[in-house]
């Protein structure tokens, strides 16, 4: 039977196509799939050499296809016995496993900072990776699982901001926060005018679901952290950035993501600290979680453990205040108090809960 042959580009779109939305290690296709499939779906007709001429110039132009080979002894033209190649079970290796892909799925899903109708969007192009099985066992996923943020600009802010950061230029913007009406609304100044931030941009970092601005506010001397979700009217100054190693905690030293990000799990900003704490042992794990594996154990009995590190002030006091029943901080001194002041406010308030209630 003879065809009218396709244009060849478009037929080699189509086969790497049908490769990569029918095929996996446990799908595979052969040529005369692929011909039903063109037939079907593409309205294109071609020949059986077409497709395996077209596949392997897939292969030839660097495409990570996979095939069966199978000989086999058919007579030739002159009657004797010759070899004969069978190509068949074509797959695509995607460039994504499906587990890596549901790992980046569920990220997006459960990320707060990134809007309800974004994650759809991003979901639908991680799913567009991987191939009609995949979408198939993800397709229950329809509404974000968390709360998300109310910030469309988000993208727009990351897109800015990561230009301010390769440029080395100052960012301006305004900041939102929630009030009782369950709304965002911009932060304003005492005399009721909204308030400028001006801002040095180092890093953006992602924590607990959270997208971070690592920076510095240009009327202080400290590095600060704002959520990117909550920045609004976001605009790049002409103005030259301070350098972080300019900021007196830098000591000279270029910004340490990897450091600052373990100083700090909470992302409060505040100074380090050496703190030591005593634990009870079944929230090791949870205290290895947050601190990382650079911290010091010692003094192990049966039930507890001491924890020294050197990590942001605001963190260890946020964690004492998590586990409350199980943390005892040691040092500094000044925390230890603090810790004390709270329990005592807290206990001062449920007992009034207690008398309310009798």
């Amino acid at each position: 039977m003879m065809y009218a042959k396709p244009p060849k580009k478009l037929l080699i779109m189509n086969i790497l196509d049908i490769l990569r939305k029918y095929t996996d290690e446990n799908h595979r296709l052969s040529q005369n799939d692929i011909l039903e499939i063109l037939e079907r779906e593409y309205q294109m007709k071609t020949e059986r050499k077409a497709v395996k001429r077209n596949l392997m110039d897939l292969i030839e132009f660097g495409y990570d296809i996979e095939y069966s080979d199978s000989l086999r002894m058919i007579k030739g033209r002159n009657g004797e016995l010759e070899e004969s190649h069978i190509l068949s079970d074509f797959y695509l290796n995607h460039e994504f496993t499906d587990s890596e892909l549901r790992l980046l799925v569920d990220s997006v899903m459960f990320s707060t900072h990134i809007p309800s109708e974004q994650s759809q969007r991003l979901v639908k192009k991680l799913k567009g990776l991987s191939n009609i099985y995949f979408d198939s066992r993800v397709r229950y996923i329809v509404k974000p699982p968390v709360e998300k943020t109310d910030n469309r600009q988000l993208f727009y802010n990351i897109e800015l901001l990561d230009e301010a950061i390769s440029k080395g230029r100052k960012v301006r913007f305004h900041y939102t926060e929630y009030r009782s009406d369950k709304k965002p609304h911009k932060r304003m100044r005492a005399d009721g005018t909204v308030r400028d931030y001006v801002i040095n941009p180092y890093h953006m970092a992602a924590r607990e679901g959270k997208y971070y601005l690592i920076c510095n506010y240009d009327k202080y001397d400290d590095v600060t952290n704002y959520r990117i979700d909550r920045i609004c009217d976001i605009e790049i100054l002409d103005e030259a950035a301070k350098p972080f190693e300019s900021l007196p905690e830098a000591n000279g030293r270029r910004l340490n993501i990897k450091e600052y990000m373990t100083k700090h799990p909470y992302m409060f900003a505040s100074e380090d600290v050496h703190a030591v704490f005593r634990i009870d042992k079944i929230i090791l794990s949870d205290t290895i979680d947050m601190f990382g594996k650079n911290i010091r154990l010692t003094d192990e009995t049966d039930e507890q453990i001491t924890v020294t590190v050197t990590v942001n002030e605001m963190a260890v006091e946020q964690f004492a205040k998590a586990f409350t029943p199980f943390v005892e901080i040691i040092a500094p001194q000044r925390l230890r108090e603090q810790m004390i002041d709270n329990m005592r406010i807290g206990l001062k308030k449920y007992r009034k809960t207690i008398r309310r209630d009798e």
